[in-house]
């Protein structure tokens, strides 16, 4: 990984609106071959290449939740980090993502509730200076209070 933000937690109380939090992960091979054995999704057009090709991708792509993985990675490292709860999250697939692809995934605070420590965040994976996957997430932040 590529990333240089700190991990950890923000619990709820120090959480601002516009907050943003990311990390950079370049797609190998080798991360579509273990997604593809730990999901047991095993679609070819992730990993045959002559098979890919005939495809309206000519050629392999990454499995779409293993892209959408990295949003999870940062809401489960960073913003808020550890102790985090997910509740919900969408998903819009934009573009593929393909082997040796740069891909930042991003999150940014757009509503915060206090009392019920709920945190909706808007999510993106950006490759090349183009949106491949944009969504919202709505987590549970930890609390110094309770935690």
């Amino acid at each position: 990984m590529l990333d240089n933000m700190p991990r950890g937690t923000i619990c709820i109380e120090d959480i601002e609106m516009g907050m943003v939090r990311y990390l950079r992960k370049v797609i190998t091979d080798e991360d579509i071959q273990m997604f593809a054995e730990v999901s047991t999704d095993r679609n070819p057009v992730h990993l045959d290449d002559a098979y890919a090709q005939d495809t309206i991708f000519e050629g392999r792509i990454a499995h779409g939740m293993l892209t959408a993985g990295l949003i999870s990675a940062v809401i489960g490292e960073q913003l808020p980090g550890h102790g985090t709860i997910y509740m919900s999250q969408s998903l819009k697939f934009l573009a593929p993502v393909r082997p040796g692809d740069l891909v930042l995934a991003e999150v940014e605070v757009t509503d915060i509730v206090i009392d019920k420590r709920r945190v909706k965040l808007d999510c993106r994976c950006i490759v090349n200076g183009k949106k491949v996957l944009v969504g919202e997430a709505m987590v549970m932040a930890p609390s110094r209070k309770f935690d």
